[in-house]
């Protein structure tokens, strides 16, 4: 088999493995057997081994001496990977994870809005404000280019933050919060610009208490966003 080849086999079984175990086909605590996967995808016994490399760093599957390679327990799952959130939202919308994220939103993006307007120097300032021009500008435009403009932001003022730990925490949802927009903006028309604005004078003026009731408002109205969004999805897909 060519390079190209094997690694299109490889990413082949990667995707289809790993989504069936994602969507609950394979459960946890199966067995993988290689040479039954070998025969089901018509590849070699390396692409197989290469693909259950793959989903092993994921936490998809794990291994035991004399029992081979298994499903592993969800708690194990990196939830936050995007190829597994790509996989969850593949062919329904996953409301828990969500529900989820907004929760977890709720409790990290306050407090990042607080340290911005602590720490942030006339770089960040600059970076935000160009952000948010780039927010206003993608009003009424695709909802991709709304979605894109909307993690920048984000992704500004976590930077904004000068916090490590913070910075890692919170670029792990940022697979998340992007299905979140794609999710809402596909289905609602949902402009909060206006939000967005107000954390940023919050922290230009070096207000955090200000800018942490900001943020927490806007996370709010995007919860009550999603909210509908699912609202309207569940309606549309009874017709």
């Amino acid at each position: 088999m060519t390079e190209i080849g094997r690694v299109g086999a490889h990413d082949r079984v990667v995707g289809s493995l790993g989504m069936a175990i994602v969507n609950g086909d394979i459960t946890p605590d199966e067995d993988l057997d290689v040479a039954a996967l070998q025969e089901r995808f018509s590849v070699s016994r390396t692409a197989v081994r290469e693909a259950l490399r793959v989903l092993a760093a994921k936490g998809l599957v794990g291994a035991r001496p004399r029992r081979g390679t298994f499903v592993a327990p969800r708690e194990h799952w990196a939830l936050l990977d995007a190829d597994v959130l790509r996989w969850r939202f593949a062919d329904r919308v996953d409301e828990t994870f969500l529900d989820e994220l907004g929760e977890v939103r709720l409790t990290v993006e306050p407090a990042v809005a607080r340290m911005a307007a602590l720490r942030r120097t006339d770089r960040d300032l600059a970076d935000l404000e160009d952000a948010l021009a780039a927010m206003r500008t993608a009003v009424g435009r695709p909802a991709a280019d709304h979605v894109e403009a909307d993690l920048v932001f984000h992704h500004t003022l976590l930077r904004a933050a000068h916090n490590e730990l913070m910075t890692q925490m919170a670029t792990a949802i940022e697979a998340g919060l992007r299905l979140r927009d794609q999710f809402v903006h596909a289905t609602l028309t949902s402009e909060s610009t206006d939000k967005h604005a107000e954390v940023l004078l919050a922290v230009r003026k070096q207000r955090p208490k200000v800018a942490e009731t900001a943020m927490r408002a806007l996370v709010e109205r995007s919860i009550a966003d999603v909210d509908l969004a699912k609202k309207v999805h569940g309606e549309q897909a009874g017709r």
